[in-house]
């Protein structure tokens, strides 16, 4: 029998076969570059990422988080490890919640991919978006913290903490559609009219860009640990950049203007009496916080999200048949694909496609 809800998704499980690494040469490395590491040294897999490989790793002196790239060859600038440890490290140094930075492993020879290892920080992760096991005060406490902790990271200083030169900071949506679309060209399978016409419309379409900060990249509910009612970390950084905070903000909003599906999306719920702000109650606190008087037109930017997931689960499909996807649900992901492209395209034909 499969399991379902957070039970599919939450906590750790034993190492998959094809994802095992050297414990020995692992624990060789960290004994050299992890302060105040020492052995023995026991790991598990964490069942969530689907994208790069995850393991905790236990010791007598605490618990940390290993992130590396997949085995086997990969698609064009995809799970770049190296980044998101630049990121986290600099990110820390203000106070913002992402776990501590120890060390970063560039030689693929050690485990036989880059990796680098953190803290592991303890607390909640909610898979479900309508988060059935709080009250409606502490559901309401979730997501104004997950918005005002969004609209922190893009109102850091990301010069002042040495970011600069993170990520070309113009252009953000054109160079995005760019990418994906190489990146759902280089995995693609069957031919996608939604998909094909919305690789045509995005470029033509890209909305001008008026602010630059810190992206994300993947900023959702489950990509977060609470802990005693407030965000303690946040986590997977590997799509961050310097781009459109709008890019970000309005993939969040994809939690409400998605079916609800006991996953991710809320639509159709009643967020009232779950205690969940509504939409416009959503964005009004994204707007109060970052000094926005208002936001544009978000359709363009639900067709632009979808399609880039659209990209995202392509590449999953794609490491699903060459054996190297990081997900016993991998298969469930790649699946979804086609659906989302039509919703993509629902998206444009509402901002004038």
């Amino acid at each position: 029998m499969s399991e379902t809800g957070d039970a599919a998704f939450a906590g750790t499980k034993p190492v998959d076969p094809r994802h095992r690494i050297d414990e020995a040469a692992l624990s060789a490395w960290m004994a050299g570059h992890v302060a105040g590491f020492r052995g023995p040294l026991a790991l598990r897999q964490f069942k969530g990422g689907q994208s790069n490989p995850t393991y905790r790793l236990e010791t007598p002196g605490g618990a940390y988080v290993l992130r590396r790239k997949p085995f086997g060859p990969l698609l064009p600038s995809a799970h770049a490890v190296e980044r998101e440890y630049r990121l986290i490290r600099a990110l820390h140094g203000t106070g913002f919640p992402v776990p501590r930075a120890d060390a970063l492993c560039e030689d693929a020879g050690v485990i036989g991919a880059a990796f680098y290892v953190m803290e592991a920080v303890e607390g909640a992760v909610h898979w479900n978006a309508a988060l059935p096991d709080l009250g409606p005060a502490e559901r309401r406490g979730v997501y104004e913290g997950m918005i005002a902790t969004l609209a922190r990271l893009h109102q850091t200083d990301h010069t002042a903490i040495g970011l600069g030169n993170y990520g070309r900071p113009g252009n953000y949506f054109a160079r995005q559609v760019d990418r994906w679309t190489r990146q759902y060209r280089a995995a693609e399978g069957d031919r996608l009219e939604a998909a094909e016409r919305l690789i045509a419309w995005l470029p033509r379409t890209v909305p001008e860009q008026d602010r630059v900060s810190i992206v994300h990249g993947d900023y959702r509910l489950d990509n977060m640990i609470f802990s005693g009612g407030r965000v303690a970390a946040v986590l997977d950084w590997e799509l961050s950049t310097l781009g459109d905070p709008l890019a970000d903000f309005s993939y969040l909003l994809m939690h409400w203007v998605l079916p609800a599906d006991g996953r991710s999306a809320l639509g159709g719920l009643d967020l009232g009496s779950l205690g969940i702000p509504a939409q416009a109650e959503a964005v009004a606190l994204y707007c109060r916080e970052t000094g926005r008087d208002g936001l544009p037109d978000l359709n363009w930017y639900f067709a632009y999200n979808l399609f880039r997931l659209v990209g995202i689960l392509q590449g999953i499909a794609g490491r699903m048949k060459a054996g190297t996807a990081a997900s016993d649900h991998a298969a469930d992901m790649a699946a979804r694909v086609p659906k989302l492209a039509d919703a993509a395209w629902s998206f444009a034909v509402k901002a004038g496609a």
